[in-house]
């Protein structure tokens, strides 16, 4: 494959590379999962209130409490800190939130996983009906080109695209236009193609609601003249959401596309512990995505179990940024590129053959 074909390969989900991974069986293919024993497996796999009950309690108060800050010294300078926090609170939690309960690990109560699930799409501008099904597309199809509805770059990367998601500028803009879409009552044929026929007028019915709230905030500003409403509602998730892009643009950026291997696709990065509880364990995400139903609170005992047959992981989020960010620079030139992670001694190592019949492709790249 020439750098061209690289260059114009669709990464839609309805066009000729989605024809390509089903007919090779990328789609849907059988990945690659480290041994664990199934009696351990099980028990990490035990999902409890206690851990996510705490931590919601917790998110919940301080984004009452910085709101309420921010909205009392609103027109001082005093209130730019509290709307920080708020911000972050709002625009980059919600998204750690919204992916855990959408899997439904976080609590072992169901209707707590829905309740929080409910209000963290709403915040973090997704339909949680439609976005539930892109998700799990997602986990099913790994950075499968054609397949995968989330691949954040795509190769030649557009880095002006990528600074912009810090100031979610273009991620709310398309998100904002699938909420009005859905609410007109529209589904386009990518979202039709993950999303059960059954699902559609859920999609439809979720986007008029999550709009009427939006429609009331912008309302109460126009009353009130002030933004302050929208600050509280709806704006946090511009000016909050730089930790969810600096976090979640780690997970796959730089690295393999078409394996089926989350060793090559996936990557874990050690983190402080506030931008762990912010993220909710998500740093552990090659971990993640071998078991996506071990919850994030099991999930450093899950890469403690398992990390020698992982690729080392980096030690920061400096790190791991130098890596990604040479990475993508080298791919505006050389699209066939990525980085391929070295695997300790102790490791099975990759499947390098391409076999149709277990679909498993090469793993050809530039070391």
């Amino acid at each position: 494959m020439t750098i061209s074909d690289i260059q114009t390969r669709d990464y839609s989900l309805t066009g000729d590379n989605t024809r390509r991974a089903v007919e090779t069986g990328l789609a849907s293919a059988q990945w690659y999962h480290t041994d664990v024993p199934r009696k351990v497996m099980k028990e990490l796999m035990q999902r409890r209130d206690g851990p996510a009950v705490r931590d919601t309690i917790i998110w919940l108060g301080l984004l009452a409490a910085s709101g309420a800050g921010g909205a009392y010294f609103w027109g001082t300078w005093i209130c730019v800190p509290f709307f920080f926090v708020y911000g972050v609170l709002y625009g980059s939690v919600c998204d750690s939130r919204w992916h855990e309960c959408g899997h439904g690990t976080a609590f072992r109560t169901r209707w707590m996983n829905d309740v929080v699930y409910q209000l963290a799409s709403f915040m973090v501008f997704r339909n949680p009906v439609s976005w539930r099904w892109s998700h799990a597309r997602h986990h099913t199809d790994t950075v499968i080109v054609g397949r995968d509805p989330e691949i954040a770059f795509m190769r030649p990367p557009n880095l002006v695209e990528g600074l912009l998601h810090y100031v979610g500028l273009l991620d709310v803009m398309a998100s904002f236009g699938a909420m009005v879409r859905n609410a007109c009552g529209t589904l386009t044929s990518s979202e039709k193609s993950y999303i059960p026929e059954s699902e559609w007028s859920k999609a439809i019915t979720a986007a008029r609601i999550h709009m009427a709230i939006y429609l009331a905030a912008a309302i109460a500003s126009l009353l009130m003249w002030s933004i302050l409403p929208m600050m509280l509602v709806g704006l946090p998730r511009f000016y909050g959401c730089w930790h969810m892009f600096m976090t979640g643009l780690l997970q796959h950026g730089g690295l393999a596309e078409d394996v089926v291997d989350h060793r090559l696709n996936s990557r874990t990065v050690y983190m402080n512990p506030i931008s762990r509880w912010i993220y909710w364990n998500m740093n552990y995400h090659v971990e993640h995505h071998m078991f996506p139903m071990v919850p994030y609170h099991a999930l450093p005992r899950l890469h403690a179990l398992i990390k020698d047959d992982l690729p080392e992981p980096n030690p920061s989020i400096w790190h791991a940024y130098v890596e990604m960010v040479r990475v993508l620079l080298r791919q505006r030139s050389d699209p066939e590129y990525y980085l391929r992670r070295t695997l300790p001694e102790t490791a099975r190592p990759y499947r390098e053959e391409f076999h149709v019949d277990d679909a498993v492709p090469a793993a050809s790249s530039i070391a």
